[in-house]
């Protein structure tokens, strides 16, 4: 298949038809701004932080490039004085939502958008309603969590509000969140998470506690079968001491 042209700030990227701009910029060690978005949970779009430049036959257009496919050969620029422009703006309104995230607060700084006098602010929580957490549990089966009402009344929340009942306590929402708005604390070998306290499995390894029985359980009913109960540094020390063995 014949590569696409694709020019990004000057320089040349050879891409496949259909790729998207994000990841060839991505590829190619270009820095895109991006808030929502997740290699794991694509097509978010939401806070359009990652907007840039798009020339292609003669004519500009600005594109959202996490979700933008590339068709044809094109010119991108990443960060004109408008495409700056267009983030610092963004940027003042998800900082007066959430002015106590430290990854926003970055952001507005190299950016200049620290200035949000304008904006009513919300103290209540550091929610952009960028929609990866409740994404990140639809994808593992659960919908524990989800957005309810409109407009400013608009949030993520569990069913009634209420802990929910097939909230495993997985933590995944928790753990994509941009602006680490979802509170989890564990303490005493327990884990609390939307008003809910799930106790949690040592690892047999090293015996710290590394995941909930609700989630361990899940796990072996999707896996059909009795999985290791070993946590992910024990796991990577035990692969690592094997792939040693066999080069050895």
């Amino acid at each position: 298949m014949k590569k696409l042209r694709v020019i990004i700030n000057g320089r040349s990227c050879g891409a496949e038809k259909g790729e998207i701009l994000l990841d060839i910029a991505s590829r190619n060690g270009i820095k895109i701004p991006t808030l929502c978005h997740n290699d794991v949970l694509r097509g978010q779009a939401s806070c359009r932080i990652c907007v840039v430049e798009v020339w292609e036959k003669g004519k500009k257009k600005i594109v959202t490039s996490c979700i933008y496919p590339v068709l044809a050969d094109i010119e991108v620029k990443t960060n004109t004085e408008e495409i700056r422009e267009i983030r610092k703006n963004l940027l003042r309104l998800l900082l007066s939502e959430a002015p106590d995230s430290p990854v926003i607060n970055e952001l507005a700084k190299e950016y200049l958008a620290e200035n949000i006098s304008r904006f009513k602010i919300n103290r209540e929580d550091n929610c952009i309603m960028c929609g990866l957490c409740v994404k990140a549990c639809e994808e593992m089966g659960n919908a524990s969590i989800s957005t309810v009402n409109r407009g400013i009344h608009k949030k993520v929340t569990t069913p009634y509000e209420e802990p929910s009942a097939t909230c495993i306590g997985c933590g995944s929402c928790a753990f994509v969140c941009p602006t680490n708005n979802i509170a989890m604390h564990e303490n005493g070998g327990k884990r609390e998470i939307w008003g809910k306290t799930f106790e949690m499995l040592e690892c047999e390894n090293c015996q710290k506690p590394y995941i909930t029985k609700e989630q361990y359980d899940f796990i072996n009913n999707k896996m059909g079968e009795k999985q290791e109960r070993i946590c992910e540094e024990c796991k990577k020390k035990k692969y690592t001491k094997a792939l040693v063995e066999i080069y050895r």
